[in-house]
């Protein structure tokens, strides 16, 4: 750790405070490798920016990043407040233009290329802006995207060092560069660990090697390397370190192979040591010492595995053979009742890589169709500026094909107008007519729908007619058939009429719905027999999960030849999530969930879709794609799928996990606990015990074992949370992916925040041998 910003000559001279703060800055910028850089010099000199709430509310401040390079800040004019503090770590990402719903509210077209704004993670506001000329708000936004950038691709280590240092400065209350033991105490709380006032003044003495009463720079790299320290890495490098206390490569070698499982080589090792061993001595003889191999832990040692990282499936398949992430009431924020709908909650939902959003249409005034849930308090938004941000954001994330799902309730001319936004704002993106140049008879790929927005909704024909213009049919009625049309009580009580609605449905809109035609279900085999790959049916989840548990294998077949789409039950007012596992299980690929509600069934979903260059796209197992596939979930049989094995984990310790409530003295008691969840006779869960007051190094080394029958199925979950004896355990992190891209061995976890955000100093240290079971 460089602790140059620490040295007891600086504490001793009387250095003036902006000398200090050059300092800083400078110590900062080379820490993300942007020492001199222009752009941070923009930053650090700031600027006067609008700042814009209302229509009425927009004020001038001065805006800046400070010293540690990690807050930006401004002004304020609140008596008891001397300024305003955003964390770039916060920061999801910074927009040019209007494209905020206040910006594109409450400022003038006119104004569009001196706009801005800042997006932060989880629900804080946005940060809306107006820079005084178009090329001073380029330069906002290319220069906090550079800081962002720079300081996300920190590595793990770095990360690390970065955290602790921060809580040091926070510590630091008078900013003179020193710790006193009041300081180191406070810092110990800062960093989420309770320990007795003798056992910080333990490690204070320790430290404090010139007896002067406080920490200052070398010392504060001893008591930093003491309190980084890790028992459980030492044990390990001394079990393979037999080269004169150091790593040869033959013993790096015998590491990877035997605990990390690695097919690798003695080149492979040398190469390893080569990049990450940080003493040049040891570098040049090819030993790898502690540090080192702590690098390599950081850097190599993550627990998905690197291969799956980016895109790696077949992408050639037919659409129907993927798993598609998939949004339910895609325009609300909050609940189906009264929460607010927006156009950012498709924003959001489409950089997450969702690649169905579902759009819920309804007459609005002076002839614009607007979304909301329809018969409730939920606020509306225009039709045409949910198309507008989809046409925006639909590719920035993945590539592939996303699937507006149509919920149309609109009168025949506002279904016109509908159609003609679509046409004219997404363009050529808009797939509106079949690819290739006769009647198709399977899905096209999602690599050749690269780039393509489909349109899910009523068809008043064929696609022949696509091919035929003479089989072309003019407006006319069609069954409403979808979840606002539900004509079965969620009690289960029976319908008073079983006469289906209607609608009208205008052929403008009709033509452009191409490979997702709804159509009603009435069984599999009615839909064999009857229905084209192209007509696709909606399953409420209580339809879709009695369907799985009494036809897994129909339910399956199904799914072979056509799309099936899942929603959440109407009864699902706060709008909760089902479980989306039973539903991938039997093959179903339009799985939707409410985005906006984080939950277990929303973090199964990330986890689902993180491998494949978290595409949005997964190809389904073997067993789901072959026609003549017996797989059924609940009842297991011998078959390609049944491939048992003995599943290992070993939680051995976390490091770095937030504080939970910023009150001083509130320090969290971790437990950890595994889940496995697949087809029902693998689901299971263990959990560690929990550790008093220890956020910051807790250790457990707690062993699991789980038995999975179909690991092809099979995702791993493990969650962080803060043991209270008298209410619900407070969730601290988790992290979810697919068994079958899990590394073996000595493995660091990262860990999400609720709404999936990585909280960038917090892991978990496991680890993981998945074996074949003895038959």
């Amino acid at each position: 750790m460089s602790c140059a910003r620490r040295q007891k000559k600086d504490a001793k001279s009387g250095e003036p405070p902006y000398q200090r703060e050059k300092r800083l800055k400078h110590w900062n910028e080379k820490r993300l490798g942007l020492e001199g850089d222009e752009d941070v010099k923009f930053l650090f000199e700031g600027g006067n920016l609008v700042k814009i709430r209302s229509g009425s509310w927009q004020k001038e401040r001065f805006f800046r990043l400070q010293e540690d390079c990690e807050t930006l800040s401004h002004d304020s004019k609140k008596i008891l407040k001397k300024s305003e503090t955003y964390s770039i770590e916060d920061i999801e990402s910074v927009r040019m233009g209007r494209q905020s719903e206040g910006l594109a509210k409450y400022t003038d077209a006119s104004d569009e290329d001196r706009c801005f704004s800042i997006i932060f993670n989880d629900r804080k506001k946005n940060l809306d802006l107006m820079a005084a000329s178009p090329e001073e708000a380029k330069q906002w936004v290319s220069s906090l995207e550079k800081v962002i950038n720079n300081m996300r691709n920190l590595n793990d280590q770095q990360k690390s060092e970065h955290w602790i240092i921060s809580c040091m400065k926070k510590a630091d209350k008078n900013g003179d560069n020193m710790m006193s033991l009041k300081e180191v105490k406070h810092f110990l709380r800062q960093i989420n660990v309770e320990v007795s006032d003798a056992y910080a003044e333990e490690i204070f003495k320790k430290c404090d090697e010139s007896k002067s009463g406080t920490l200052e720079g070398s010392e504060i790299k001893l008591f930093y390397d003491t309190l980084t320290q890790r028992p459980e890495i030492d044990t390990i490098y001394g079990t393979y370190a037999k080269t004169d206390g150091q790593m040869s490569a033959a013993d790096l070698l015998s590491f990877l192979q035997n605990e990390q499982r690695e097919l690798v080589t003695m080149d492979y090792a040398m190469n390893l040591i080569k990049k990450y061993e940080v003493d040049p001595a040891a570098k040049e003889d090819l030993r790898l010492s502690k540090d080192g191999f702590l690098m390599y832990l950081y850097q190599e040692g993550h627990i998905l595995n690197p291969a799956h990282k980016p895109l790696y499936q077949d992408m050639t398949q037919p659409l129907n053979h993927y798993y598609i992430s998939s949004s339910h009431n895609t325009y609300l924020m909050e609940d189906q009742l009264k929460g607010p709908s927006s156009t950012e909650a498709y924003i959001k939902a489409l950089l997450k890589s969702c690649r169905c959003v579902e759009v819920d249409c309804w007459d609005g005034g002076n002839g614009e169709p607007v979304v909301y849930h329809g018969h409730t308090l939920t606020s509306k938004v225009l039709f045409k500026d949910v198309i507008q941000a989809v046409k925006n954001y639909a590719f920035k994330t993945s590539n592939y094909p996303v699937i507006l799902s149509l919920e149309n309730h609109c009168s025949l001319e506002q279904q016109k107008r509908m159609a003609h936004y679509m046409t004219t704002i997404l363009g050529d993106s808009l797939l509106s007519k079949p690819l290739g140049t006769s009647v198709p008879k399977i899905f096209p790929s999602p690599e050749e729908l690269k780039g393509k927005i489909l349109i899910k909704g009523k068809r008043l024909n064929k696609l022949d007619v696509a091919f035929n213009a003479k089989l072309a049919t003019e407006d006319e009625d069609v069954s409403e058939e979808d979840e606002a049309a539900e004509i079965t009580k969620e009690n289960g009580e029976k319908p008073k009429s079983t006469k289906k609605s209607k609608i009208k449905l205008a052929r403008e809109l009709s033509d452009i719905t191409i490979y997702c035609k709804s159509v009603h279900f009435s069984s599999f085999e009615h839909s064999k027999q009857n229905q084209a790959f192209y007509e696709m049916a909606s399953f409420k989840e209580s339809k879709a999960l009695n369907l799985a548990e009494t036809s897994g294998n129909g339910f399956i077949r199904h799914n072979m030849d056509k799309l099936s789409r899942i929603y959440p039950a109407g009864s699902r007012t706060d709008s909760s999530n089902y479980n989306p596992v039973t539903m991938w299980n039997v093959g179903c690929q339009i799985v939707a969930l409410n985005f906006q509600t984080p939950c277990k069934s929303m973090y199964l979903n990330q986890g689902r879709f993180l491998p494949n260059g978290f595409c949005g796209y997964f190809l389904k197992p073997d067993f789901l794609r072959d026609p003549s596939s017996q797989f059924d979930p609940y009842k297991l049989t011998n078959g390609p799928w049944l491939k048992k094995k003995i599943f290992h984990v070993m939680v051995i310790s976390a490091q770095q996990l937030p504080k939970l409530n910023k009150k001083e003295k509130s320090i969290v008691d971790p437990l950890v606990r595994v889940e496995i969840c697949g087809v029902p006779a693998d689901n299971a869960r263990q959990e560690t015990p929990y550790i008093d007051n220890n956020g910051f190094n807790p250790m457990w080394n707690q062993k699991f074992q789980f038995k999975v029958n179909v690991p092809d199925l099979a995702l791993l979950q493990f969650v962080v949370e803060d043991h209270d004896t008298a209410t619900q355990n407070d969730f601290i992190g988790q992290y979810c992916l697919p068994l079958t891209s899990v590394q073996n061995g000595y493995r660091h976890v990262p860990l999400l925040t609720r709404r999936g955000d990585l909280i960038s100093s917090a892991k978990l240290f496991v680890h993981l041998m998945l074996m074949d079971c003895e038959q």
